[in-house]
């Protein structure tokens, strides 16, 4: 494989295509590699994307193509790569079975490999097959040295090395068996979540909305439980998500919307709501779409000995100085490429197996 540099650049390369995509608009812009071979052939797909999963709405294909153009630099690659120390002496094949919760959600992983030196097998998932198989045609015109380097496969898996595999908590059981003599990275179903004080500004509020509805709150990175002191006023919450009360035009999220509201009454649950958005006291972490889970807490040390004890359940902590490693709101869907899922290294894996 080329040398590491090489890689670097064809990852900058490909975020500077993908910056003609963003949720403002879709520009054609001059200077961009390859752009007469793929630029009208990746709107394609992206109609292709829309039509084939409903959750897939332009705005969300954009905002994640937006997201990683920013993240695909130089500067940026530069960075993450020299925080770990990359040496593969023999490149491995490392299979990749990627979910399709959101446009683009094995980026990551698949980057990863790459840039490490690896080849990977991909295993997609039938809500999000479009893109990735595009984007690498794109990868392999501007490096060569991919072309041997990229594979996906909608058969059994066979004939790697190493797998990162991604799922639910009941598939994830499934993988830990089928993978079990591999080095593997499996990860299970994360949910984040907010801490509300009761000191944040409206501002702040509205910001959390996009932490709420971005992707519909299908990412494992998108809130879907609160924690919220006793006697907290709800009327502050609800004018924050107002923001993004267009969400009920949406179809599909309407329909979930109804259906769990139905739900919820039929079992006489208590529940606050406001056309567009229910919040439910849960003490679950996943919560159907169109519904926050909230929990009362009574007093700060207690809820970050639980936020420790769970963190295995939980992807992202929103907050403001509340607790180390929190997330800013507004930021959950805008991770950088050392923002690791599941807080587990994968370039370190890579470089180890």
């Amino acid at each position: 494989m080329s040398n590491i540099q090489n890689r670097i650049t064809a990852f900058a390369k490909l975020g500077d295509f993908l910056s003609q995509f963003s949720q403002v608009k879709i520009d054609k812009k001059e200077n961009i590699e390859h752009n007469d071979l793929f630029f009208d052939g990746f709107k394609h797909q992206l109609k292709i994307a829309q039509e084939n999963n409903s959750w897939f709405t332009k705005e969300n294909l954009l905002f994640s193509l937006e997201s990683w153009s920013k993240a695909l630099t130089k500067s940026n690659l530069d960075k993450w790569i020299s925080n770990n120390n990359i040496k593969v002496e023999t490149p491995k094949t490392v299979a990749i079975v990627m979910a399709g919760n959101i446009p683009l959600v094995g980026f990551h992983d698949f980057l990863s490999v790459l840039v490490s030196g690896h080849s990977v097998l991909v295993k997609q998932s039938s809500g999000d097959k479009h893109l990735l198989p595009f984007l690498s045609k794109y990868l392999e015109y501007v490096e060569e040295e991919f072309k041997e380097n990229i594979t996906f496969t909608e058969q059994k898996l066979e004939n790697f090395d190493a797998v990162i595999a991604t799922g639910n908590d009941n598939t994830a059981r499934y993988f830990e068996y089928y993978f079990k003599n591999k080095p593997n990275i499996i990860r299970k179903s994360r949910n984040s979540v907010a801490v509300i004080t009761g000191n944040e500004t409206e501002e702040d509020l509205k910001k959390l909305s996009e932490d709420v509805f971005t992707y519909f709150g299908l990412g494992c990175r998108s809130v879907s439980k609160l924690y919220v002191p006793k006697e907290y006023d709800f009327n502050n919450f609800f004018n924050g998500m107002f923001v993004n009360k267009d969400m009920i035009n949406n179809a599909k999220y309407a329909n979930n919307y109804d259906y769990n509201k139905a739900v919820y009454l039929m079992s006489e649950f208590d529940l606050l709501e406001n056309g567009f958005l229910m919040i439910k006291e849960d003490k679950s972490y996943s919560s159907p779409i169109a519904t926050i889970f909230y929990e009362y807490y009574d007093n700060e040390i207690d809820l970050k000995i639980k936020l420790h004890q769970d963190k295995e359940k939980i992807q992202c902590i929103v907050a403001k100085d509340f607790i180390e490693n929190e997330v800013p709101f507004g930021e959950t869907q805008n991770p950088q490429l050392w923002d690791y899922a599941d807080g587990i290294n994968t370039l370190e894996f890579l470089s180890k197996i």
